[in-house]
């Protein structure tokens, strides 16, 4: 019994819930931007995030004028490239890559929450991913497109449940 008692006292290191940053309940999470020719993508981005905050974690999406937080995202760039050709330079297999670059800060005062995982500004984390697809078996763009957003929707509200 005692063995129980200490086992219960001293835990294991897990979290119950979701370990959230310290004073927030809410965030704003603006459309993002882009710097790509390839337009749309900042907006799926957007609403994938949206969904996945809403889903996942215990903040709640506001208007701007209500927010303790936001999230500021920028699609720094989209690729596409061909990693299989066939003889006659036909893509057999491409590769669609997508950066982002995240803020997430407190609106009244600016204060940056976290840490970034990659040292390019101050207050600025950056997310990249790539998804592969094939034509020739059904594969498009879209379903590529629409994997690399789920991925970095779920790494950017990963990101937020502690230090970046």
């Amino acid at each position: 019994m005692l063995v129980l008692t200490l086992l219960g006292v001293c835990g294991c290191g897990y979290v119950v819930g979701y370990p959230s940053a310290p004073g927030v309940q809410n965030v704003h999470v603006p459309t993002f931007t882009t710097d790509s020719f390839r337009r749309g993508y900042e907006l799926q981005l957007t609403e994938a995030v949206q969904k996945r905050i809403m889903d996942a974690t215990p903040y709640r999406l506001v208007g701007a004028d209500q927010a303790q937080t936001e999230l500021i995202g920028h699609v720094r760039s989209v690729t596409k490239r061909s990693t299989n050709q066939s003889r006659f330079d036909d893509p057999r297999q491409l590769e669609l890559n997508m950066q982002v670059e995240l803020i997430w800060r407190r609106v009244g005062t600016g204060e940056v929450l976290g840490q970034q995982t990659v040292p390019i500004d101050p207050a600025t984390a950056r997310v990249i991913t790539t998804a592969d697809f094939t034509p020739e078996v059904g594969q498009s763009l879209a379903t590529a497109t629409q994997l690399a957003v789920d991925d970095l929707a779920r790494k950017i509200v990963g990101m937020m449940e502690g230090t970046w």
